[in-house]
């Protein structure tokens, strides 16, 4: 499932999800995997361009919803081999 996770603000709640509604719209979805979308490579909004990301992955953890954080420009499989890290991290 690809959802936006990303250039939100409690002022725009009617028009992009917070990254708890994200996870929750993937589960309502019934979602195997989720891969959020504009959340890393240009901030517009008033939170970290690493935020969504991180709220987004700890909403979704003890949910069995896998959560798909690729690095711009990474290929992803989609028989669901890939191993993913926490790249913002490094």
């Amino acid at each position: 499932m690809i959802l936006e996770n990303g250039q939100y603000n409690q002022y725009w709640k009617y028009i992009h999800m917070m990254p708890e509604e994200v996870v929750q719209a993937a589960m309502d979805l019934k979602a195997k995997r989720l891969l959020p979308i504009h959340w890393g490579k240009f901030s517009l909004s008033l939170h970290a361009w690493d935020e969504p990301i991180r709220r987004a992955v700890n909403e979704a953890k003890g949910k069995d919803l896998e959560v798909l954080h690729l690095m711009i420009g990474e290929v992803v499989a989609l028989d669901g081999s890939n191993t993913f890290t926490q790249w913002w991290d490094l």
